[in-house]
Order: structure tokens, then sequence, then C-alpha cells
């Protein structure tokens, strides 16, 4: 009688890789976080630059997910850069790694659409979190920067687009990440619902990414942040 073997690695399901570029003016930061990515089995950095200019030269010819960037850097700046790259790559997601925590910068970085914003006191797990939320199409920023966009939020609240109850429950529930399918069940709704309460609340707001309304969702209030 043949026998026949299962292949045991044949049912995995193969790990998503997130390509990311890293970009700073300093040599030895770049090496240290190359090293630190480069240990996650589902994060690849494709590329590094040590400027704005070479970071959009560069990415003329990688395709990446998601940039990690400095803010202060020689000639042009990483909130300049970032104008350039998502004028370039308009699904490009940024995020912000800077020593840089006053609120006119994080003001500005928010009005670019980066989808976030840690400051390098962060831990390294944190760096690893941020990244795989932006990956799913969530924002994320560190606790210091949270505070700003409240603080910035109830000094500038957003212009008065009138939000239905289940306008908010949306709102929230899409700022923590969840999913149209987890959204239906907790709302007790079909997804298809979901997805025209989703499309439709989009077009209210006039924002069509996950982050954009994240932020929106923070700047009205709904998103309570820890």
């Amino acid at each position: 009688m043949m026998e026949f073997r299962t292949n045991p690695w044949a049912y995995m399901t193969p790990v998503k890789h997130i390509k990311v570029f890293l970009v700073d003016d300093h040599a030895i930061v770049r090496q240290g976080f190359r090293s630190l990515l480069s240990r996650e089995e589902d994060i690849d950095v494709v590329g590094e630059a040590s400027s704005g200019e070479e970071a959009i030269e560069r990415l003329k010819d990688i395709r990446v997910e998601i940039v990690v960037m400095d803010v202060q850097m020689k000639a042009l700046t990483g909130l300049m850069t970032a104008v350039k790259l998502f004028q370039q790559h308009p699904k490009i997601k940024i995020l912000i790694l800077s020593m840089y925590e006053d609120s006119a910068t994080v003001r500005q970085a928010i009005q670019i659409g980066v989808s976030g914003y840690l400051v390098k006191s962060t831990e390294s797990a944190e760096l690893l979190t941020a990244i795989r939320e932006i990956a799913e199409g969530n924002a994320y920023f560190s606790p210091s920067i949270q505070k700003i966009l409240v603080d910035l939020s109830a000094k500038n609240p957003p212009g008065p687009v009138k939000l239905t109850v289940r306008d908010q429950e949306l709102l929230e529930l899409i700022g923590k990440g969840w999913t149209n399918k987890d959204i239906a069940a907790v709302l007790c709704i079909g997804i298809k619902s979901v997805e025209k309460y989703r499309q439709h609340l989009m077009n209210k707001v006039g924002i069509h990414d996950v982050a954009g309304l994240t932020r929106y969702a923070i700047e009205r209030g709904i998103l309570k942040l820890q």
C-alpha cells in the first residue's frame, strides 16, 4: 500500500512582509533601526537615505509601504520631504520618528497627512507596534504626541460637520482598528450595512483612509486616547 506523507509546511499562511524605507541624516541611527527591524520576520528594510532629497530620488525606483523618517534634516526637512513624497506616491504611509515634540511640528505633520509620530525616546517595541499598525491602515502616535493632539483639538475644534450617533460609533470603532466584520458584530448589523455606513461617513467628512479617519476621531474627541 502506497504511503502519502503530508508536508507540514504546505498549509501555512505566508508571512506578509512590510516593506520599510528609512530616512535619517545620522548613519548610526539608520544602522540601529535597520538592525532592530531586520530581526522581525514580517518587516523588510528595503532601502535607506541620509537626506530628503536622496529619499525622493531613491523612492522613484523602490516600492515601499512605510517610510520611517526624521523631521530635522539638512536642506529638505522631513515634513517637506513628506509633502513631496505624498505628491509622487499618494498611497505611501509615513511614520515620523523625531526628537521634536512641539505642538507646531506635530500640527504640521498631522495636516500633511502622516500616519504616525513617535519620539526618539520611544521603546523599540513601540516602534515595531507602530509600523504594524500603520501597515494595517491605522494611525499610531506616542503618548506625548497624543496629548498634544488632544490639546490642539480643544483649542481648534474641527469644522461643523454634524455627525449622527451611528457616525460617531463607527468612527470610534474604525479608529480602534476594527474590521468591518467586527463592527457588524458589535453593532448587530450586516457587513453590507457597515460598508454602506462607512462609505457615507467618508463622503460626509471628506476623508477616505483609515489613518485620516482616526485623526479626525481624535480631533473630535470621539476616540479616547490612553
